[in-house]
């Protein structure tokens, strides 16, 4: 013990008082160590024993005839599965009921406002756009009105069906000037120079005769295309 001591004091630096102490825990640390694996091993050899109890019991029923069967419990769980879907088939999530899907150039002002993103003036714009302009042959066209983003573009024909067409032509050989003024594609500057040129050189024949205006560019022309009559 005097040998324990001295080289727990030497090698630890323990006084003797701690090294006492020291050589009084060792001995509970691996008690309390024991305790659980001494205890799983009176379980497990218990458990064992139950087991060999139990094989024992069954290798005697097969030897005496007995055949083990599980038919009643496959046709049991196969009643028990059978009942479960069709309690799942009889309880079913009901359908959100859905809008009526109705033309984008039959709707106004007050039925634009379903599509997220549109408020009452966002609307009233979109409907002046579409009336003034005499239909969209474009779902872009749309893009050209103030404060129309590709998003909000997106979702209106969500809510509506798109029918390309233009209902509403302007007769450019009739229309005076603050009738051309009105279309959005034309402002009062290029209505007045259409009308003048007109008057001067005679009725036009088709929108090429427009580039006989030099201030007006094919791309222009292309734009303003679908909406003359002639």
């Amino acid at each position: 013990m005097a040998k324990i001591y001295f080289f727990l004091k030497s090698y630890f630096g323990f006084s003797k008082r701690e090294s006492r102490g020291f050589v009084l825990v060792i001995p509970a640390l691996i008690v309390l160590y024991l305790i659980p694996l001494g205890y799983d091993w009176l379980v497990r050899k218990k458990n064992e024993e139950h087991y060999s109890a139990y094989s024992h019991k069954i290798d005697s029923l097969v030897q005496a005839g007995w055949k083990p069967s599980q038919n009643n419990y496959q046709s049991q769980s196969i009643g028990s599965k059978s009942d479960t879907v069709k309690r799942a088939n009889a309880y079913q999530k009901p359908k959100s009921p859905q809008l009526n899907k109705m033309s984008f150039s039959d709707a106004d002002s007050v039925v634009l406002q379903i599509v997220p993103g549109i408020g009452q003036t966002m609307a009233g714009r979109v409907v002046k756009f579409r009336d003034n302009i005499g239909g969209l042959h474009s779902k872009d066209q749309l893009l050209e009105v103030y404060g129309m983003t590709p998003e909000v573009l997106e979702r209106v024909f969500d809510y509506f069906d798109f029918e390309p067409g233009v209902k509403n032509k302007i007769p450019i050989n009739q229309a005076d000037v603050n009738t051309l003024a009105k279309h959005p594609y034309i402002n009062y500057g290029s209505a007045k120079v259409i009308v003048a040129f007109r008057d001067q050189h005679g009725p036009y024949q088709t929108s090429d005769d427009l580039l006989k205006i030099k201030i007006f560019n094919a791309e222009w022309v292309d734009r303003l295309k679908p909406y003359l009559e002639f």
